[in-house]
C-alpha cells in the first residue's frame, strides 16, 4: 500500500462516513416518532426523500474510493455495505479504516 494513497484515503472515509449519518437521520424521520409529522408535510418528506436519494449512494461512492485507495477491491466492500445496510456500512467503514492504521507492533517486540 502505497502512503500516499493511504492518506487520501481518510477524507474519503470522513466522507463516507458523513454522507452515511445525514442517510440514516433522513431514514429516522419516516420512523416513530417523526414518521407522522412526516407523513402530512409534503415539504418535510420531499426533504427527506431527496435526502436520501442523494446520501446513500454518495456514501456507497466514497466508500468505494476509500477502499481503491487502500488497495483493496472495491466492488466487495460497497457488497457489503449494500446488502447489509445499516450495519454493513458501518462495519466497512470500520475495517477500512483499520487498514488506513495499521495496529503498531508493541515495544518489546521493536528493538
Amino acid at each position: 500500500m502505497n502512503p500516499t494513497h493511504a492518506k487520501s484515503a481518510l477524507p474519503a472515509l470522513a466522507d463516507s462516513a458523513l454522507a452515511l449519518l445525514v442517510g440514516c437521520v433522513a431514514i429516522a424521520m419516516f420512523l416513530p416518532p417523526l414518521g407522522a409529522a412526516t407523513a402530512v408535510s409534503w415539504p418535510r418528506m420531499l426533504a427527506a426523500g431527496l435526502t436520501i436519494v442523494l446520501a446513500l449512494p454518495l456514501h456507497w461512492v466514497f466508500l468505494g474510493i476509500a477502499a481503491r485507495r487502500l488497495g483493496t477491491p472495491a466492488r466487495g466492500w460497497v457488497g457489503l455495505s449494500v446488502l447489509l445496510f445499516p450495519v454493513g456500512s458501518a462495519a466497512a467503514l470500520i475495517l477500512l479504516a483499520g487498514l488506513h492504521h495499521p495496529p503498531s507492533a508493541p515495544a518489546s517486540a521493536v528493538r
